[in-house]
């Protein structure tokens, strides 16, 4: 199932910046647009007094701009090159490919095969892997390729070459793991560097291990919640895209936390992919910035 036809997009260009925060900033990247008839369409900034960074994103609308699209990273370049930028372009009409891994849960990968046929999302789902046969039949509905890679303990290196070499025959510019029971090596980390997707429960790291929710409730817990991370080198200590709690009480079960958990659980998640496809988070130093 394909996304919705480019040409019912609005054509605008997104630019995300940080660099040392000084004087002159947003007057140099508004100019830029205006001098060439741009019209700005959102403008959001800040500024890290602590590390002294300034952060920014601000998208506009190309109908108008009297510059070929080509042409503008290599002439933004050079105000990005005054300011010491760290910067990325993005057009609007690029409709970004994300590969799912799922492992047995599905509560995710329903909300997100939801999410893609209702058209809420502009993105391309080019395949789904997984280390179990469960999901192949909800991904033949959906009409997308599903693969299957075997994982054990003596088997996950080569298991992991595998993965890799089909997101290079599939080529997703971003992979989601949606309940994707799996430790992702440093190695494969390398090769999508902020931009693998994990979701996990909030326990981490007072509940981490197995079974979480049966521990929490043997605690007593009062919120529960759920993260959604880039992935990286160190275990679910990446960068944090979006968090969400919901209070539970002495009168929850086991299985109220369980179903009240996966309701947390996706929500966050299909959040955090939002915020990607719409190119509204900045990484630095570990940390995210989201312009809302």
């Amino acid at each position: 199932m394909d996304a919705p036809s480019p040409a019912m997009i609005l054509l605008s260009a997104t630019l995300l910046i940080y660099c040392p925060d000084r004087k002159g900033l947003v007057a140099a990247v508004t100019d830029f647009i205006s001098r060439h008839d741009g019209n700005i369409l959102h403008l959001d900034q800040h500024v890290d007094t602590q590390e002294n960074v300034f952060f920014m994103r601000v998208e506009w609308d190309l109908a108008t701009f009297q510059m070929q699209r080509e042409d503008i990273s290599p002439r933004f370049a050079e105000i990005a090159n005054s300011f010491d930028m760290t910067w990325q372009l993005h057009f609007s009409d690029a409709i970004p490919r994300m590969a799912i891994f799922v492992s047995k849960e599905s509560h995710c990968l329903y909300d997100i095969l939801y999410r893609y046929q209702s058209g809420e999302w502009q993105v391309n789902i080019p395949v789904i892997i997984s280390n179990h046969p469960d999901m192949g039949d909800l991904a033949a509905k959906f009409g997308i390729p599903y693969r299957v890679v075997p994982i054990t303990k003596d088997t996950k290196p080569q298991a992991e070459q595998a993965q890799l070499a089909l997101l290079d025959e599939f080529k997703p510019d971003f992979v989601v793991l949606a309940r994707y029971m799996q430790i992702i090596s440093e190695n494969f980390v390398t090769h999508f560097p902020n931009r693998i997707i994990n979701i996990h429960h909030s326990f981490l790291p007072a509940f981490a291990g197995a079974k979480p929710y049966h521990r929490a409730h043997g605690r007593g817990v009062k919120i529960i919640g759920a993260s959604s991370h880039y992935v990286t080198a160190e275990l679910d200590a990446g960068p944090i895209i979006e968090q969400d709690i919901m209070r539970v009480d002495h009168r929850d079960s086991v299985e109220d936390l369980v179903r009240k958990g996966k309701d947390v659980e996706k929500l966050v998640l299909s959040r955090a992919i939002r915020y990607h496809l719409n190119h509204q988070v900045l990484v630095y130093n570990n940390k995210t910035v989201i312009f809302a």
